[in-house]
C-alpha cells in the first residue's frame, strides 16, 4: 500500500489498482502479483509518471494485452504500466494514428470502416498497437515494421517522435523493448473497399483459428532463417515434452501450453527445448516472448 499511497499523492488522478495479478492478465496465465498497475490517461501523463518513477528508482514494466509475455512467480515490488487508456483513433486518408492501448481489433474495425486496407495479416493477433509495434508482431506476409510510419513514444521521461529508420525494426524486435514506452503509432495502409477489407480479414482469422487453443504466449520462439522454429521443434522430437505443467503442444511446436504451470514451470521448458534443439542441430533459437517484469 505505501507505493500505492505514493503515487496517488503524486498523481491523484491517475488511475490506479493494488495487487496487480499477472496470471490474470496474461495468456499464459501464470506469474506473481504486482505492488501497483498504473492507467495513464494520456501521452503527456505517462511521460510524467515514467520521469517520476525514473527519479525515485521505482521499478516498472509495461504490460499490454498480455500476449507474448511470460511473468515471473515472485512479487513484484514495482508499478506495472498499463496503456490501456490510451485509446485515440484517428485517419487522414490512408494513415491512420493509433494510441498505444487499441486493442488489435478496435483498429482493424476502424480501418475497415473507413475503406483503409492493408492490415489485414494481423486479423486475430491478440495484441494492443503499442505492444504490436514494440515486438514488431505480424505473420510471414506482414510486420508492424512494413506498416508503420512515426512512433510518438516516452525515453527517458520526455516525449518524443521517431521516424520508423529511427526504432530499430528486426524479426519480433525493436528499440521499444529497451525500456522506451510506445504510447501512439502512425501507420499507413491503402484505400480499398470495405468488403474487400473484410474478406482478406476472414481469410486471415480462419487461418489464424487452426492454431492450438488452450493458455498459451502465442508463438514461444523466432523462426531461424529458412525454416520455422515449430518444425525444427518437433524434428528433434519434442513434442509434449513438459515441465510441470508446461507442455510443448502436439499441434504445433512452437506453442507452450499452460496446463497447470507455474512461470518457473514455462521457464524450465523454454530452457530445456533451446538446450536440445542446439544440442541437436546447433541452432541457437531465439525468444520471441518478452520475460516481465
Amino acid at each position: 500500500m505505501e507505493l500505492f499511497t505514493r503515487l496517488k499523492e503524486r498523481f491523484p488522478r491517475l488511475e490506479c489498482e493494488c495487487n496487480f495479478c499477472f496470471a490474470r492478465h496474461t495468456t499464459i496465465g501464470c506469474g506473481g502479483i504486482a505492488a501497483v498497475a498504473a492507467y495513464p490517461s494520456c501521452a503527456e501523463e505517462t511521460a510524467e509518471l515514467l520521469a517520476w518513477l525514473g527519479r525515485e528508482r521505482i521499478p516498472y514494466c509495461f504490460l499490454g494485452a498480455g500476449a507474448n509475455v511470460l511473468p515471473s512467480d515472485g512479487a513484484f515490488d514495482g508499478v506495472v504500466v498499463r496503456f490501456c487508456r490510451l485509446n485515440a483513433l484517428g485517419a487522414d486518408g490512408a494513415e491512420v494514428f493509433s494510441g498505444a492501448g487499441v486493442t488489435g481489433g478496435a483498429f482493424l474495425s476502424f480501418a475497415e470502416h473507413g475503406g483503409i486496407g492493408g492490415f489485414s495479416p494481423f486479423s486475430g493477433i491478440p495484441m494492443t498497437i503499442g505492444g504490436g509495434t514494440a515486438m514488431n508482431a505480424g505473420v510471414r506476409e506482414l510486420h508492424f515494421s512494413d506498416v508503420v510510419q512515426r512512433v510518438l513514444c516516452v525515453e527517458s521521461g520526455r516525449l518524443r517522435i521517431l521516424e520508423r529508420e529511427d526504432c530499430a525494426f528486426r524479426e519480433k524486435d525493436s528499440l521499444f523493448l529497451r525500456g522506451i514506452a510506445v504510447v501512439g503509432v502512425w501507420m499507413r495502409g491503402k484505400l480499398s473497399h470495405p468488403a474487400d477489407i473484410a474478406r482478406e480479414s476472414c481469410y486471415f482469422r480462419a487461418r489464424r483459428s487452426r492454431l492450438p487453443k488452450g493458455r498459451s504466449m502465442g508463438c514461444t520462439f523466432v523462426n531461424p532463417a529458412g525454416i520455422s522454429a515449430g518444425e525444427l521443434i518437433e524434428r528433434c522430437g519434442l513434442k509434449g515434452a513438459r515441465r510441470g505443467g508446461a507442455v510443448v503442444s502436439g499441434q504445433h511446436a512452437n506453442f507452450i501450453l499452460n496446463e497447470g504451470a507455474s512461470g518457473s514451470d514455462v521457464a524450465a521448458l523454454i530452457a530445456f527445448v533451446k538446450e536440445q534443439v542446439e544440442k541437436q542441430t546447433g541452432i541457437a533459437l531465439r525468444e520471441e516472448i518478452r520475460r516481465i517484469p
